[in-house]
């Protein structure tokens, strides 16, 4: 995967993104994931890789403090004309590399992105780097199964896979190793696909 052919990917399937992420077992999952976290008004809220905005369709964005970021411009003009009248800062702006401030903000979600970017070691080291002290990280994604080998079918399958944008073998758990100095996560939970889709959440180590 590159950023090249990940935005080629997308803007083939921006038209059709919201039927099949948006819908059935999917939306269920968001509003999972959303259900139990409390925003507010003075709280700065980082959207990254928002897509078409799947995301942003669950929370009470008219009061809110939301930037919504993506690479690609055909996802985000799908989110910016569903918003259109919001307040929601829309930026197009690479995951790995966040043209933010220091410790900006309280809270940043990213649905379905870490398996997606080519370096998502990089793209977690940005958002904890623009992350406030006391602020979360709120994941959604599909990561290899916690301390196991890849199933034959899964490394069969993962070339085929990445050709559509995105990974479906990548570790979580080494993502973390690689950043436990400066990340902990406080919440890690199995949401679909017996586990293979997880609601993780990090938070700084002070």
């Amino acid at each position: 995967m590159n950023n090249s052919w990940n935005k080629f990917i997308y803007k083939i399937g921006s038209p059709i993104y919201d039927k099949f992420f948006n819908s059935g077992i999917f939306l269920k999952a968001r509003k999972q994931i959303f259900q139990s976290i409390t925003f507010n008004e003075k709280q700065k809220i980082l959207f990254v890789g928002v897509g078409t905005g799947a995301d942003l369709e669950l929370v009470n964005y008219a009061a809110l403090d939301i930037t919504a970021i993506d690479y690609s411009p055909d996802m985000l003009g799908k989110a910016k004309i569903k918003f259109k009248d919001s307040s929601i800062n829309f930026l197009e702006m690479d995951a790995q590399y966040l043209e933010f401030e220091n410790e900006s903000f309280d809270y940043i979600i990213a649905s379905l992105i870490l398996s997606v970017v080519p370096y998502a070691n990089k793209s977690l080291q940005e958002m904890t780097r623009v992350l406030k002290p006391e602020g979360r990280i709120i994941i959604f994604d599909k990561f290899a199964p916690k301390n196991k080998k890849l199933s034959l079918p899964i490394v069969l399958l993962r070339p085929v896979i990445g050709v559509l944008g995105t990974d479906i073998g990548r570790s979580f758990e080494e993502l973390i190793s690689n950043n436990n100095k400066r990340i902990k996560v406080d919440e890690d939970i199995p949401i679909m696909m017996n586990g293979m889709y997880r609601k993780i959440v990090v938070s700084k180590i002070h």
